[in-house]
């Protein structure tokens, strides 16, 4: 396994240059999902990516897809904001096994059928102990939990793990497996909202985020998507 290291100047940036970069030789490997979402799929994946976006916070948080390439956005405002309350709250559709914010903010899930209960809200949590002082290693939110490995769609998002430096509060997450094309600017958006609100809550500034994965990729359905925002001619 290769690591790629990116380093971007805000939300779109990041975008942009995984998109980019995913086309490169080295540290991306292709191959045919055969067990999880759109089995049968050929995919291009990292191998391993770490990406720093120093300025997560600066608008616009999503993508702007030029007019003239013809190609849909990856996602909208509309989207993230919905996407938010999938993080902030415990509303679960019908069909979902689990959501994040049921993790995050919630002391009680439900996985196959049986309930676990932790009694503690991990969000609110965070905010506590760092009201109370800012010098500690523990103020991590976990979304994954041993009994995942059971379901058949697991959890992507397993970690926001979090750090208050120098009067700005930064988040470190870990995507087990991510899609690149929608996923990947939707999801951070509305992490990076949620972080705001954080902010706001304990009386820091905001900071930077660290994105780690090993599965960050692209489906063969959105190749010919990508390469028309990169402009390549074989598009």
């Amino acid at each position: 396994m290769e690591p790629v290291v990116i380093e971007a100047r805000d939300l779109p940036d990041a975008w942009f240059q995984c998109i980019y970069r995913i086309f490169e030789e080295g540290g991306v490997h292709g191959y045919e999902v055969e067990r999880g979402s759109f089995e049968g799929v050929r995919r291009r994946e990292f191998d391993l990516i770490m990406v720093r976006i120093a300025h997560p916070g600066t608008r616009p948080l999503i993508p702007d897809i030029p007019a003239g390439l013809g190609i849909p956005a990856p996602t909208s405002m509309e989207y993230v904001e919905d996407y938010l309350q999938y993080l902030m709250t415990d509303r679960k559709r019908e069909n979902e096994v689990y959501t994040y914010g049921e993790r995050l903010t919630n002391p009680r899930v439900s996985i196959d059928g049986k309930e676990y209960a932790f009694g503690v809200n991990p969000v609110q949590r965070v905010i506590d102990m760092y009201r109370k002082g800012r010098g500690t290693n523990q103020a991590i939110m976990e979304v994954g939990m041993p009994q995942d490995i059971l379901l058949d769609d697991p959890p992507c998002l397993r970690l926001i793990d979090t750090r208050v430096a120098e009067d700005r509060l930064h988040f470190v997450l870990y995507f087990r497996s991510w899609d690149l094309w929608a996923g990947f600017p939707s999801n951070l958006a509305a992490i990076q909202l949620l972080k705001e609100y954080m902010c706001h809550e304990i009386g820091v500034e905001d900071g930077s985020i660290i994105a780690v994965s090993k599965g960050l990729h692209l489906y063969e359905y959105t190749f010919g998507l990508a390469l028309k925002r990169l402009r390549r001619d074989d598009a």
